[in-house]
């Protein structure tokens, strides 16, 4: 299951596991057409799918995530992806509903997918959980979205705390911290150009240089590996 599955890290998450052989369901907000596009990739790579549309901030709309996803079998992985930015500028200017929206999709959303799935796992022996982070959870963005690099670290502390709670009933959970990355999730959609030089790598990632992190991850490869938070970041 890949929440945030129709765009950017997310679609490239749902090729990426079908790929290696996972069904997928995709987790979407409300771009069908894009979830469908995802969908029919996998499809291509001849794995099964099923598009969900769902607010992750919401219990209820969780909860029916994972009863549709029924319909393919037990879940055994879940990336928590799903995400908004916020307002961007300082924080001083920040509106206060934008930070909310933030927060409850960024930190309630995963927390509420990591108890079902957990609950889900538990039930039927075991599985992994990747949380999308993000480098910010460290560097903090000032100037631009301290409040959302807040969520990321909450979100790193998620990651911690929950595969201590979980791993002696054989789930493991792991995040994945990406920096600056093509997608269309950029207020500016040129920022990963103009940040390139401040990213020791010289350049902005792609989301299928994410996907590869995240897929090792959920893999039997990471078997002893949990609570851990991997940075793929071009060295910020």
């Amino acid at each position: 299951m890949v929440t945030g599955g129709s765009r950017g890290i997310g679609a490239a998450v749902c090729r990426r596991l079908a790929l290696e052989g996972h069904d997928v369901v995709i987790g979407y907000r409300s771009d069908r057409a894009a979830a469908e596009k995802v969908a029919d990739a996998v499809v291509d790579a001849g794995r099964r799918c099923l598009t969900v549309a769902v607010d992750t901030s919401d219990a209820a709309a969780v909860d029916g995530l994972f009863d549709a996803a029924a319909g393919l079998g037990q879940v055994t992985g879940l990336v928590n992806n799903a995400g908004v930015s916020g307002p961007n500028g300082p924080l001083a200017d920040a509106d206060p509903d934008g930070m909310r929206g933030a927060l409850e999709v960024n930190v309630l959303g995963y927390l509420l997918c990591a108890r079902r799935a957990v609950r889900e796992m538990t039930a039927s022996g075991g599985g992994a959980i990747v949380n999308i982070s993000s480098s910010a959870a460290t560097l903090g963005s000032p100037g631009q979205y301290v409040h959302y690099a807040a969520t990321k670290a909450a979100v790193d502390a998620l990651t911690v705390g929950l595969s201590k709670e979980v791993a002696a009933d054989g789930i493991r959970v792991n995040g994945v911290a990406p920096g600056v990355v093509w997608t269309d999730f950029h207020e500016d959609p040129q920022r990963p150009a103009w940040m390139a030089d401040v990213i020791p790598m010289g350049r902005a990632g792609r989301p299928e240089e994410i996907s590869g992190a995240v897929s090792w991850l959920l893999s039997d490869d990471a078997s002893y590996t949990t609570g851990a938070v991997l940075r793929v970041a071009g060295g910020l």
